[in-house]
């Protein structure tokens, strides 16, 4: 077992680790819950259970069709065990139906598909508030080389393809989500968490709201969204295991 040691890091949703292989990090998930900016804070029952289980669903899933990633094994309840990496600042956000921001920027109604899903990219930056920025700012502002842009974009469209394809029999609509990338030794890993979090999951039938969305807009009924995700993408890695 690796051995917890220094606190590296702190945010809104996890903890960050150092151990005793210096190539690897302890990231632990917390119940804390945030929304605009930091605004709106509040707690969802078993949240950090709930992502760190999704999370290493989905790590796994995208490392066995050619995603590298940070994600080693999970370790706890709440904890897995990750390589370590130095984040790239910049989020990688994809969007298959409009909704939250790219909605009111543009003024599509929400739910609207898109015509073609669309890469957008954040600044990671607390203090700016997560400006949206675009390939001339990342290389004005040296967040990331040319490669490692061209890495991320190819990383984010395939894993969009893969999410969406895989959640479908689970009758989850993958609307959008964010994604964080990493340096380890050099390559780009994806890196962070996959989870109602950092994705838009709607109820392919009755179009439910499964994330985040219901704690951002007090619809109530937080933690059974998180949970009905966990029980969904759990029993379709079940029936996947059998039939493999």
């Amino acid at each position: 077992m690796p051995v917890k040691g220094e606190l590296l890091y702190e945010g809104k949703a996890k903890r960050v680790y150092r151990t005793d292989d210096p190539d690897h990090y302890l990231v632990e998930f917390k119940d804390d819950a945030t929304a605009f900016d930091g605004l709106k804070k509040g707690t969802i029952a078993r949240k950090g259970e709930i992502n760190t289980r999704l999370s290493a669903l989905f790590f796994q899933m995208l490392a066995g069709r050619g995603i590298p990633n940070h994600f080693i094994e999970q370790t706890g309840p709440r904890e897995m065990l990750v390589r370590a990496v130095d984040i790239i600042p910049v989020e990688v956000v994809a969007r298959n139906i409009a909704a939250g921001s790219l909605a009111k920027r543009l003024g599509l109604a929400e739910g609207e598909p898109l015509k073609r899903p669309v890469l957008e990219f954040y600044y990671k930056s607390d203090e700016l508030h997560d400006p949206m920025i675009n390939n001339y700012h990342i290389a004005a502002l040296e967040l990331a080389t040319g490669d490692q842009v061209e890495a991320m974009e190819g990383y984010a469209w395939k894993v969009n393809e893969l999410l969406t394809e895989f959640l479908k029999p689970a009758n989850l609509v993958l609307v959008d989500f964010k994604l964080e990338f990493g340096l380890h030794h050099g390559q780009v890993l994806l890196a962070d968490e996959i989870s109602p979090d950092t994705c838009r999951f709607w109820d392919s039938t009755s179009g439910e709201k499964l994330d985040k969305d219901r704690f951002r807009r007090d619809l109530g009924g937080v933690e059974d969204a998180y949970e009905e995700v966990l029980r969904r993408v759990e029993r379709l890695c079940l029936n996947l295991e059998s039939v493999g």
